[in-house]
């Protein structure tokens, strides 16, 4: 476990409370129309869509603030975003009380999975090469996207990248603080964001008795489980790797999994470690020290909780937002983090063109057989390594069992 030093002054706390912020934001205002999208499909009630969000947000809050706090690690946690995509047509086929009971085996495949060990084990065999190739794949399309919401509304996109670059130049540290409030000055001023219909209201959750079946277990467990592990954990993982975190798999896919299980009778379909909001709380343009940037995981457990609190309002503020403010504000956020991640795909020449195969792969984003593009870049990548390497390995493994021969 990492250790971290016992005084934090107040200016420790600022930047990866804003990180935090952001990361809340864009996982909100990014993705959060999903959750929406499938309510509406399974016929929910405003009270169990309300219920869902309370869940889910409370659920990833109090996971995401406990694993930070005991490994001292930004150990962000949220909602599978394609576990609910694949959600948003699997609930259309599927009673609602199987499908929670969908939702209970699948967070008992997550508990039973870490604490075997399987998935920490492989997740060490990864090269660091190939790992930092599938992350900067997968954030690829959020630094494209910062740019390509010009065509949408190309006065904010220049407002946000020029103050962008001019706040890089004055105060680096501050710049996505910057950009955020700026950004926010510039909508409002415009009339192109509107707060003032907004009213707080407490959600509360809604028990929902599961039911169980075979055709839930095989359309919505099975699918959501491996859609969750290969498309969240793993690049979640591999996030908190490529920026030096070494907390073990194990411990994160049990919490995570408990905190499924506990609040999936409540509507939350899956939660587990973040991958691409937790990259904009994991590098160093949260804190220049890295023991402390779990300030930052802290920070977006307590803000999860608040939203979760006041369920649809909140949920609904950040929606209000417009999408090319929230892609904008995540592709400047994960600048940074993507050019790190290129940087040490390409180090090792040995590994650079397995690497970059990684990269281009993960990057072209193929669904196939309902898994992402993560999935099959790092399938990718590492069955180049294989082949290209493999004699390679046998080689030095033969000269392992020889010298070893020879000390006995």
């Amino acid at each position: 476990m990492n250790t971290t030093s016992n005084s934090l002054s107040g200016r420790d706390l600022v930047s990866p409370t804003i990180a935090a912020f952001i990361s809340v934001i864009v996982n909100y205002g990014g993705t959060f129309i999903l959750v929406f999208q499938a309510a509406k499909v399974a016929g929910l009630s405003p009270e169990m869509t309300a219920s869902w969000i309370w869940s889910i947000s409370i659920g990833v809050g109090v996971t995401g603030i406990w694993l930070s706090y005991r490994y001292r690690e930004p150990i962000i946690t949220a909602w599978s975003t394609p576990g609910v995509a694949f959600l948003v047509s699997a609930l259309a086929v599927t009673p609602y009380p199987e499908a929670i009971g969908a939702y209970i085996i699948s967070a008992l495949g997550f508990i039973i999975l870490g604490v075997s060990g399987m998935f920490e084990r492989f997740v060490r065999l990864i090269p660091p090469g190939i790992a930092s190739g599938l992350l900067a794949g997968i954030l690829l399309q959020f630094g494209i996207s910062a740019f390509g919401g010009a065509e949408v509304d190309p006065l904010l996109v220049v407002v946000l990248f020029a103050s962008y670059i001019i706040l890089r130049r004055f105060t680096s540290r501050y710049a996505i603080v910057g950009i955020l409030a700026i950004g926010l000055i510039f909508l409002i001023g415009m009339g192109k964001a509107d707060f003032s219909n907004i009213k707080l209201a407490i959600a509360a959750p809604v028990f929902v008795v599961p039911e169980f079946s075979l055709h839930a277990l095989l359309g919505v467990a099975l699918p959501l489980f491996i859609i969750t592990l290969t498309g969240q954990y793993m690049p979640g993982m591999l996030v908190l790797r490529n920026d030096g975190y070494k907390t073990s798999a194990n411990p994160i896919l049990v919490v995570t999994g408990v905190g499924s299980l506990i609040t999936a009778p409540f509507g939350s379909h899956a939660f587990n470690v973040a991958a691409i909001t937790a990259a904009i709380c994991t590098g160093k343009d949260t804190h220049e020290d890295p023991k402390k940037r779990y300030i930052a995981g802290i920070a977006c457990g307590i803000f999860y909780i608040i939203v979760g609190i006041f369920g649809v309002t909140l949920a609904t503020l950040f929606l209000i937002l417009p999408a090319t403010f929230i892609a904008t504000l995540a592709g400047l956020a994960l600048l940074g983090t993507i050019g790190s991640s290129l940087a040490n795909a390409l180090t090792n020449p040995n590994g650079r063109e397995t690497a970059l195969i990684t990269f281009l792969a993960t990057a072209a984003n193929v669904t196939l057989l309902g898994v992402g593009g993560g999935f099959w870049g790092l399938v990718a990548g590492l069955g180049a390594h294989l082949l290209i390497n493999g004699q390679f390995l046998k080689k030095q493994h033969r000269v392992s069992v020889v010298q070893q021969a020879k000390q006995k």
